[in-house]
């Protein structure tokens, strides 16, 4: 095969880096864009050197050029946890209107495949479960999460419309929460809170009384059935995310495990919006993608906690015991 050359859109971010490291090591190029809002440089400085990697600092939200062939034009452009959508709601909004539409111009351009890559957000606090692709979700359009829950569902209607108006080729994936390596300590997320707390002995937050779920992926998993999709002739929606679910006190527990903390459990009053529940229905990625994840919840997490040891927190690495 041809070697291709792919635009990630959000290409420093956590999920977009892995991404781009799984592009360069099948043999293509990738162009990353970036304007290192939520990404950082840290995620991509192992890349710079690459001979088939490029970084462009540029928030798509502006309309802009690729100089040279593109292939395909993956958007993974937007603040994607709770504590930066909600500190950037307007930048949100654009990003998933404004920055979807110049992405999939530029693709229109250049006659490349186009992936969009949405979340399990769209489903809301759903009343289906575990979900499937052809639920239409139960979203508040005014809550307080609804400027990542609508931005990712307007950008869905966009991607269709530009695969039946304009002719593009359009992949459409569903993000559940997906964890790993170069995620921040800080940014929010439930996985990366609970290890950052635990390892710096801090008391773990719950919110509610923890018996809500969430399913996890691994990064690795996860980017795979990325380029599964991305090759595939599936348009989408398709979700690519972990069918295991576990509840957040389980998860807890487990950090606390690994970690060797005693950190005490705290509860705190539910946001709102939070879904209670939340699980993917795989079936389509099995069936039609030949993918499914293989890390177990323990192991990802062992290896996520590894690398914010000697990363992200290392300076608290020796507060806490490690597993035996």
């Amino acid at each position: 095969m041809s070697r291709r050359r792919i635009l990630v859109a959000g290409g420093a971010g956590f999920l977009g880096s892995h991404l781009c490291d799984l592009i360069l090591g099948a043999g293509d190029e990738v162009v990353c864009v970036d304007n290192l809002c939520t990404g950082r440089t840290s995620n991509i400085e192992h890349l710079v050197d690459h001979a088939g990697f490029t970084f462009i600092h540029h928030d798509v939200v502006q309309p802009f050029a690729v100089d040279g062939p593109i292939d395909a034009v993956m958007n993974l452009a937007s603040p994607a946890s709770p504590k930066d959508y909600f500190r950037l709601p307007l930048e949100t909004l654009d990003v998933g209107s404004a920055g979807t539409r110049n992405l999939l111009d530029l693709a229109e351009r250049a006659g490349a495949r186009f992936f969009m890559a949405s979340t399990s957000e769209v489903y809301g606090d759903p009343s289906v479960h575990p979900q499937v692709e052809s639920y239409f979700g139960n979203v508040n359009p005014i809550g307080v999460r609804s400027v990542y829950d609508e931005a990712k569902r307007f950008a869905e209607a966009l991607t269709m419309a530009y695969g039946r108006e304009r002719g593009v080729e359009v992949r459409l994936v569903r993000i559940f929460n997906t964890y790993g390596p170069r995620m921040k300590a800080d940014d929010g997320r439930v996985v990366s809170n609970f290890i950052a707390q635990a390892l710096t002995e801090q008391p773990i937050t719950i919110y509610g009384d923890g018996s809500q779920t969430r399913s996890f992926c691994y990064v690795d998993d996860e980017v795979r059935g990325f380029m599964a999709l991305l090759d595939s002739d599936v348009v989408g929606p398709v979700n690519i995310g972990n069918p295991g679910e576990f509840t957040m006190l389980e998860l807890a527990r487990l950090v606390l495990d690994v970690t060797g903390s005693s950190s005490p459990l705290v509860f705190e009053p539910l946001p709102s919006d939070d879904p209670k529940q939340r699980r993917p229905d795989i079936t389509l990625a099995t069936e039609l993608l030949g993918w499914q994840p293989t890390t177990a919840l323990a192991e990802g997490v062992e290896r996520t906690i590894a690398w914010f040891r000697d990363h992200e927190l290392p300076s608290a690495s020796g507060r806490v015991g490690r597993r035996s």
